[in-house]
């Protein structure tokens, strides 16, 4: 399987979710974006109006994470930062599932939670981070499925603050359960084109990356995924 550079960008989210990250670091994120053709800027959702701004006139996306990255925070303020997001200009929302509640097995608060954020979005895009490394193949199944079940967009690996990322075998998995329309995003530890190139065979249709550059560019990155 071979892609053009620019059909590649086109399915990079790039990224920058530091805490420590600064406006300078921000406009840069930005103006990497837009010269190399990828799909959006994910970040924090509080730089959400700064990355709307320097977007605009673009056709790269603004993106936000909510309940990010423990996905511990409550339902209704996953849902007002999602609410908040949108209103300044996210044009999709990466959330965190309730990993302790999915844990617990108690799949009703799972379900609306995600529900909750799906609702708050106006009809944007909700991509379901489930912090793969964390949960067992049962889990992994179950995540997948509730997702789909709350009207989600994506279900996405991982949030790059745990102790693995994606992985090729989690990716075949999540498109075996959500089928073939829905999105699935690789995120965690992405840092070569092969790195890129194998979670694409796999199944998925974005990717998540703070190395977007050196994906694109066909060189190894020794940048850290966020």
């Amino acid at each position: 399987m071979t892609l053009k550079p620019t059909d590649l960008a086109k399915m990079i989210d790039h990224t920058l979710l530091k805490p420590e990250a600064t406006q300078t670091d921000l406009e840069k994120l930005c103006a990497e974006a837009i010269e190399y053709g990828f799909y959006s800027c994910c970040v924090n959702s509080s730089n959400i109006p700064l990355i709307k701004k320097l977007l605009d006139n673009s056709e790269v996306l603004p993106i936000a994470v909510v309940g990010f990255p423990l996905g511990a925070a409550s339902s209704q303020a996953k849902a007002h930062e999602a609410r908040e997001a949108v209103a300044n200009g996210a044009m999709e929302i990466d959330m965190v599932i309730n990993l302790g509640a999915l844990k617990s097995k108690d799949y009703k608060t799972v379900l609306n939670d995600i529900l909750a954020v799906v609702v708050a979005t106006n009809n944007r895009p909700v991509k379901v981070i489930l912090e793969t490394c964390q949960l067992t193949e049962e889990e992994k199944i179950i995540a997948c499925a509730l997702s789909k079940a709350a009207g989600a967009a994506f279900v996405k690996t991982s949030t790059g603050f745990a102790k693995s990322g994606a992985t090729s075998v989690d990716i075949a998995l999540m498109r075996k359960i959500v089928g073939p329309h829905m999105g699935v995003k690789a995120s965690g530890g992405i840092k070569s084109r092969s790195d890129a190139m194998n979670m694409i065979k796999a199944g998925a249709s974005r990717i998540g990356t703070s190395s977007g550059i050196a994906i694109i560019r066909g060189n190894e990155s020794d940048s850290s995924n966020y």
